[in-house]
């Protein structure tokens, strides 16, 4: 567990410019300052820049936009936000001072809870704790100021499995909602990203560890057009998870060739994974839990889990 106190501090300021921003706004600053560390890890070796801003204090997922996720719970149930699952919004436009106090203690949230997962046996190297994190922190803020509960019921009155399609109301990203639009996209941004990975990996062995998030960071970074209202698909669920897949397996199989196709296929595994939890908890409910966070942390343990029986 972290004992420094200028972590808790920092961690209360990163959920505040989380809230601040706009959850997600502040996210992809995650992306734009992580292809600023890799390029200073590829140069230098060091990835201290990754470790501190991008998943940090300052910008890190379990911190910033888990901050601005909570506050915009908090500013709904208040009345501030009338915007249903809004996460888009920066919150600093309500001129509502505890709404980005609300958000401030969501980031210290964010890193206990991180620290503690941290810790937990086998769970604890296996899992992306940013994601798992950014999953605990949605549904104790679905909890605490939302009212339909972590599985709310559908707005049309529609049971059984019909209850779980989307709807012009209750929805995500409409044009990669369908099965097969998300399996095709896992694949294709998963192809890329995994041989970014083996090629990067491959070019630069000193930073083999940084440059398997290049197409996370890239992912992640485009969804600040996806918040000025470009069409944009949200990917970083299938980036990273594809990335981590190659790399995992390159040792493995000992073939490039190979751990990119396996890591293209987990690309769209995940990609299925977190539209499936879309239409679980992200649409069934008033507030916002992440439905690319819902894949990324049971996909690594699955990626992780399969290599280490090798």
């Amino acid at each position: 567990m972290t004992t420094d106190i200028l972590m808790y501090l920092a961690a209360f300021g990163g959920g505040f410019l989380g809230a601040a921003f706009g959850a997600l706004f502040a996210f992809s600053f995650v992306g734009i300052t992580l292809l600023v560390g890799i390029a200073v890890a590829i140069a230098t070796g060091d990835a201290s820049w990754i470790n501190l801003i991008s998943f940090g204090p300052f910008f890190g997922p379990h911190i910033s936009f888990a901050g601005g996720v909570g506050a915009a719970a908090y500013a709904h149930r208040k009345g501030y936000l009338t915007g249903l699952r809004d996460i888009a919004t920066p919150l600093v436009s309500l001129a509502k001072p505890d709404v980005l106090v609300v958000g401030g203690l969501f980031g210290v949230g964010g890193l206990v809870v991180h620290d503690i997962v941290s810790i937990i046996p086998w769970l604890g190297t296996h899992t992306d704790l940013p994601g798992i994190t950014v999953i605990i922190s949605g549904i104790a803020a679905r909890l605490i100021f939302g009212k339909t509960g972590i599985v709310g019921p559908n707005s049309e009155g529609l049971t059984g499995k019909a209850k779980f399609a989307p709807n012009d109301t209750d929805c995500w990203v409409r044009y990669q909602e369908r099965w097969g639009q998300a399996a095709v996209l896992g694949l294709g941004t998963g192809l890329l990203s995994a041989w970014a990975t083996i090629a990067l990996s491959e070019a630069f062995p000193e930073a083999a560890g940084s440059v398997v998030l290049f197409g996370f960071g890239v992912s992640a970074a485009s969804l600040m057009f996806l918040t000025l209202g470009a069409g944009i698909p949200v990917t970083h669920h299938m980036t990273l998870i594809a990335a981590l897949g190659a790399s995992s397996f390159l040792t493995i199989t000992g073939s490039p060739v190979a751990a990119i196709v396996i890591g293209t296929c987990f690309g769209g595994i995940s990609a299925l994974v977190g539209e499936g939890f879309s239409r679980l908890w992200q649409i069934r409910g008033d507030t916002h839990i992440d439905p690319p966070a819902s894949a990324i942390w049971p996909m690594t343990c699955v990626v992780l889990g399969l290599a280490s029986l090798f």
